[in-house]
């Protein structure tokens, strides 16, 4: 074999192995970037020819699959469709797949379950028939935590979940709309236009996805702060109408620029019953910057959570200074939550300071109703030690009767009333917690709700927070062990 061939066999051979090397990095490695990418148009063309299995809670269908005369399939949605589409999402031939249609793709065509790639084609795809997922939402209290909202006309979002597990009960969001309209490729153009077109962001899940300042909910996270920094509910702290912001000449009053309870010193339980500004202000430059983000990172603040569903981390923003601390300190300036990240906080004070994973997936089923996979609980960390949760979860109930006006209801909370842009009506909020029940709940209404510039949290958020821990089920009694 002369010189010349041989070169030629062997940078042929060189270039097989290349190939080769690249074929097996793209089948076993980066199969999850190509194949599931939402770019990828070869996963449009299949939503209409696999048979995707079902999304379920508390045994009612939510998404199904039905095969039409031209042998394709279509999505539809025939239970509560507008209270649960922040959730489930759609599949559309036209318009790809969203929250857990799109975060649980895979499973719900039978790619986890078979462990077919999508570039390894057999030709039986078509008869191919997707695993199904089980929620952990209860239907009833979904449901009735979506009429809370939308028969107000409220744009916002409500969460509920168990503390001791991190099981989500309800998580609802509105403006909300049909997924039936867009999975229907009669429909799906002037649906898609129509949710495009509106500037309450339907498609959008309120409830995981929108970072919204938190107002005096964040006050948990201070209060947190100052307990870790010697303060106990005793602590005296200014009361006065208004403080003047570090370096600046500009003040920073009370809520309606009034006094706490006569001005004066007023103790770190009267504060936070009161929800007194300024004394958090003070607390908050005592306990400085580096004392705000630990606690507010113990909460989860910063933090994204995997559900299946797009989730938003939150922010303290930057604290370059005191004016800035100040204001952070009372969930203004760059401070931003969710209503799942809310949820979560008070569920930590609930379940004596263990801060567990919140989920919405129970389980995933072959079409055999064998199981694939079931989520267990997840303690992701010790938020607080139980001591502190105990005297938080002191300084919230006092809250709650100061809001509430007496002791009957036996909840914990906290109420925000949050300012976010000049002019804007402010968002409001609620986070509570029945430890009788084993539920948390967190719920943000924006732009004043009903009542405007005048709303605080008191007035719009929490008669809806106590209505659905009311409606909310108790735990079961086989669910209440140590889940840590």
């Amino acid at each position: 074999m002369n010189k010349s061939i041989r070169l030629g066999a062997s940078f042929a051979l060189l270039l097989i192995v290349a190939l080769l090397v690249n074929f097996t990095v793209v089948q076993g490695l980066r199969e999850e970037k190509y194949a599931q990418d939402p770019r990828n148009s070869r996963n449009t063309i299949e939503l209409n020819q696999i048979d995707r299995g079902q999304i379920t809670a508390g045994g009612q269908v939510l998404a199904q699959s039905h095969k039409g005369e031209e042998g394709t399939y279509q999505r539809t949605y025939p239970t509560m469709p507008y209270s649960f589409a922040p959730v489930v999402g759609y599949v559309s031939s036209q318009f790809g797949t969203s929250q857990l249609e799109a975060g649980y793709n895979a499973a719900l065509t039978g790619d986890v379950a078979g462990g077919t790639s999508r570039f390894l084609r057999t030709g039986l795809e078509e008869d191919q028939q997707g695993d199904s997922v089980e929620l952990t939402i209860d239907p009833n209290l979904q449901a009735f935590a979506y009429e809370q909202l939308d028969t107000q006309g409220y744009e916002g979002a409500v969460v509920a979940l168990r503390p001791s597990t991190g099981q989500v009960l309800a998580m609802a969001s509105t403006p909300s709309y049909d997924p039936n309209l867009i999975s229907n490729p009669a429909t799906a153009e002037g649906a898609w236009a129509d949710v495009n077109d509106n500037p309450g962001k339907p498609l959008l899940n309120h409830a995981t996805q929108e970072q919204l300042p938190p107002g005096s909910i964040f006050k948990i996270v201070t209060a947190t702060a100052g307990l870790r920094a010697g303060f106990t509910p005793d602590s005296m702290l200014t009361g006065e109408a208004q403080t003047i912001l570090p370096g600046t000449e500009i003040p920073l009053t009370n809520y309606g620029g009034l006094p706490c309870a006569g001005g004066g010193q007023v103790t770190l339980a009267t504060a936070f019953a009161l929800s007194c500004n300024t004394a958090f202000v003070q607390m908050g430059l005592q306990v400085g910057a580096d004392g705000l983000r630990e606690a507010a990172a113990a909460y989860g603040i910063g933090e994204k959570y995997d559900l299946g569903l797009p989730t938003a981390a939150g922010s303290l923003g930057d604290l370059p200074g005191g004016a800035e601390v100040a204001q952070s300190a009372i969930g203004q300036r760059d401070v931003t939550m969710t209503a799942l990240q809310a949820a979560v906080m008070a569920g930590v004070v609930a379940n004596n300071g263990v801060r567990m994973a919140p989920y919405v997936v129970s389980r995933v089923l072959r079409p055999d109703l064998t199981e694939v996979s079931r989520t267990k609980p997840r303690q992701l960390n010790e938020a607080l030690t139980p001591d502190e949760a105990a005297t938080m979860a002191g300084l919230m109930y006092g809250s709650e009767r100061n809001t509430w006006g007496y002791d009957g209801n036996g909840f914990a909370s906290k109420t925000g009333t949050a300012e976010h842009a000049e002019g804007a009506d402010p968002h409001v909020w609620y986070v509570a917690f029945d430890p009788a029940k084993d539920v948390a709940v967190a719920v943000v209404v924006k732009n004043g709700g009903h009542l405007g510039a005048g709303a605080t949290g008191g007035q719009v958020s929490s008669p809806i927070g106590r209505a659905v821990l009311r409606a909310a089920p108790a735990a079961e009694p086989e669910s209440e062990g140590d889940a840590r």
